[in-house]
């Protein structure tokens, strides 16, 4: 009998470490997949290259269990993908086993050999390329691709088939999608080669695959492109899956998830809209899939380029340290021009005015001329609170440290955190008040709004406004933001209201006004990356406005704001990233903020803040020496900034040093120590590297 170690599901606290001893009647390779026993239950586990073996004792057979069954009709899983597996667990402070099976779709982790042979009898290869032409001629028939500008072929030829991390700096409407596309085109040449490219939000997932279809499908097969995000069902996950580890699929496009994705031919990587926060994970390891698939590049010796209009200043930073190499496409394709920012001072308006006079008509001309407007609100219901005017009363939430938000469409008060839903009131719960009324406005109300404010304008044809609106309550329904977005595309709606699904990554060839109500929202808040989150945001919902050369001519972002003089806005008028970029590292270096430091959260959810935040003074106080030794700065112990969600109460730790290196040394060690830790009350703990939002 042979002695296999084996990872498997485990949490990072569990006292059995990363991975189990087991034993198999042959000796097994790496990477193969297994059913093995763990207590009362068989799960799916991976062989695991044991590096300490010699160096630790050896266990006696009889006290291990047998291997139950190899799943040896897939090939194992790659050197390259364990090392993927091992560098991220390491990272952000999680087990092994917890990384790589989660890593795994989960109808893989059901199957047994059988089942397995089964579904994989059922797939066959994708077809060969008919004739005997090579890959390379097939490449060069291909006359869908259209001509690249300058700035776009300067790009395309440093960065295709090159090594390394590119930062591709380039306007909305610059035409990234092509290069990324062509740089396929190049890369695919080789026999096997298979190409990552990943967005950030599930929404942005089927029109890019109709890019990458319309152009891969004729050449390599109607399996070419598969995807790869949780919107997927498990089956269409596990077949996309098997697909791309078994080196069918050329392309592979998906979400976060995808940075994961077994691809044994792997030779370039795309992230589109690398600033977007979407990458990182807000649960399991806390990942981030940028950063991962930029280690997967260095480590694999592929190519990885960076896409965004607003790049992350870490990204930004890096770049400039010469860590990375910025590719810059400044200029729209077809000459399309970018759209004028429009401030409108609020403090001069009408009071309580929703909408500026000024706007509305903006909004009316649009729509007289056939044109199309988005105007983008960033919070959805009709209003996101319920008060009485009688007494102190509010639609709280009784489980969060939140209100219920006021849905006029079912009358209802739903909590977006804990989900709780209740019918509306008749009357103030509190004193019986019927003068109840919501507070604030959200999509659903705004969508109101615009209704009554455009109810006599008139398109070319006579006919009345047509109004839409896309969040996350109208698109509940299978197919439903599909649905939505083509009726956009094909021109049915005038003016589409709706949250930051809208704002990104969308081709909206008509639409040549982007208004923005509220655009003071993140400017003064306490998260120190509201700033650069806010820009991003307007920048790329401004993007949206004359992408086609044919509405270009006069294409406006609106936006309302009581703050117009306000540094934020003046770059953003003159679409200066580089000029916010450069301020805002300024005030980070000089504040001492990421990326000029590394940061990690000690997370911890109780059955109250007191349990909670007595568990990290405990672990704060287990590490002070190591704090001291790793010269880590540890801060107090404080609330989330929402404290309770579905009666969980929730606090966290800061801890921060100057050196990612020393950071790391310090967590590995800390963890070790505080793992131990089971205080009354205390219902989990989790450690968040590089931490988005504090």
């Amino acid at each position: 009998m042979h002695q296999v170690s084996v990872v498997v599901p485990m949490p990072a606290h569990s006292a059995l470490g990363d991975a189990l001893s087991y034993t198999a009647p042959s000796p097994l390779p790496p990477g193969r997949l297994v059913r093995v026993p763990l207590g009362s239950r068989q799960v799916l586990g991976v062989v695991w290259a044991d590096a300490d073996r010699e160096e630790t004792a050896p266990v006696d057979p009889s006290r291990l269990k047998p291997v139950v069954e190899v799943l040896d009709d897939i090939p194992p899983l790659g050197a390259h993908w364990c090392r993927l597996i091992e560098f991220a667990a390491r990272y952000y402070q999680r087990a092994v086993g917890e990384v790589a099976l989660a890593a795994l779709p989960p109808a893989l982790r059901e199957l047994d050999a059988v089942r397995l042979a089964r579904r994989l009898a059922r797939k066959r290869p994708a077809p060969a390329l008919s004739g005997t032409a090579s890959a390379e001629d097939s490449l060069n028939p291909a006359a869908t691709a259209p001509s690249l500008t300058a700035e776009q072929h300067a790009a395309l030829d440093t960065w295709s088939n090159a090594k390394g991390t590119y930062l591709l700096w380039g306007a909305t409407g610059s035409g990234k999608t092509e290069v990324y596309l062509q740089a396929a085109e190049r890369a695919l040449q080789e026999p096997g080669a298979q190409v990552l490219v990943m967005v950030p939000e599930i929404n942005l997932t089927p029109q890019l695959q109709a890019r990458f279809e319309a152009r891969f499908q004729p050449l390599f097969g109607a399996h070419a492109v598969v995807s790869l995000h949780s919107g997927m069902t498990p089956a269409q996950r596990l077949q996309s899956w098997l697909a791309a580890h078994l080196g069918r699929a050329r392309v592979v496009l998906g979400t976060r998830m995808a940075v994961f994705a077994s691809m044994p031919g792997l030779r370039l990587i795309a992230v589109d809209e690398e600033h977007d926060p979407s990458y990182k994970a807000q649960d399991g390891a806390r990942h981030s899939a940028r950063d991962l698939a930029v280690y997967r590049g260095k480590q694999e010796g592929v190519g990885v380029v960076l896409g965004s209009a607003t790049p992350s200043l870490e990204s930004w930073l890096a770049a400039e340290r010469g860590r990375y190499r910025r590719l810059d496409m400044p200029t729209r394709v077809g000459a399309a021009a970018l759209p004028q920012v429009r401030l409108v001072d609020m403090r001069l308006q009408p009071h309580g005015a929703a909408l500026a006079p000024s706007l509305v008509a903006a909004l009316s001309e649009r729509v007289a001329r056939g044109e199309q407007a988005l105007v983008l609100l960033n919070r959805r219901g009709y209003a996101p609170v319920l008060a009485c005017g009688a007494c102190e009363w509010k639609s709280d939430c009784p489980n969060c440290s939140a209100y219920r938000v006021f849905h006029r469409s079912d009358r209802s008060l739903r909590c977006h955190h804990c989900g709780l839903a209740e019918r509306v009131p008749r009357a103030c719960p509190e004193c019986g008040n019927v003068d109840i009324a919501p507070v604030g406005r959200g999509t659903e109300r705004l969508e109101e709004q615009l209704t009554s404010l455009l109810a006599d304008v008139r398109g070319p044809s006579g006919e009345p406004v047509r109004i839409g609106r896309i969040d996350a309550d109208t698109t509940r329904a299978a197919g439903a933001l599909q649905a939505q977005l083509a009726q956009v595309h094909a021109g049915e709606v005038d003016v589409l209201v709706g949250t930051q699904m809208i704002a990104k990554g969308h081709d909206f060839r008509r639409v040549t006004l982007v208004a923005v109500p509220q655009a003071d929202n993140a400017l003064f808040a306490s998260d120190f990356r509201a700033p650069e989150r806010l820009f991003a945001l307007l920048m790329q919902a401004g993007g949206r406005a004359g992408r086609d050369a044919g509405f270009s001519a006069g294409a406006e972002l609106w936006l309302q704001t009581h703050n117009p003089t306000h540094p934020l806005f003046v770059a953003l008028r003159r679409h200066d990233f580089a000029a916010f970029a450069q301020q805002e590292l300024a005030e980070r270096e000089r504040a001492g903020l990421p990326p000029y430091v590394h940061q990690a959260l000690l997370r911890a959810d109780a059955r109250s803040q007191d349990q909670a935040q007595q568990f990290l003074r405990d672990a704060a106080e287990l590490a002070a020496d190591l704090a001291a030794a790793h010269r880590v700065q540890m801060y107090s112990p404080v609330p989330l900034s929402l404290q309770r969600v579905a009666n969980v109460e929730r606090a966290q730790l800061l801890v921060e040093a100057s050196s990612r290196a020393r950071l790391q040394a310090y967590l590995a060690a800390w963890r070790q120590r505080f793992s131990a830790l089971r205080p009354k009350g205390l219902i989990r703990w989790m450690v968040d590297v590089d931490p988005q939002s504090i």
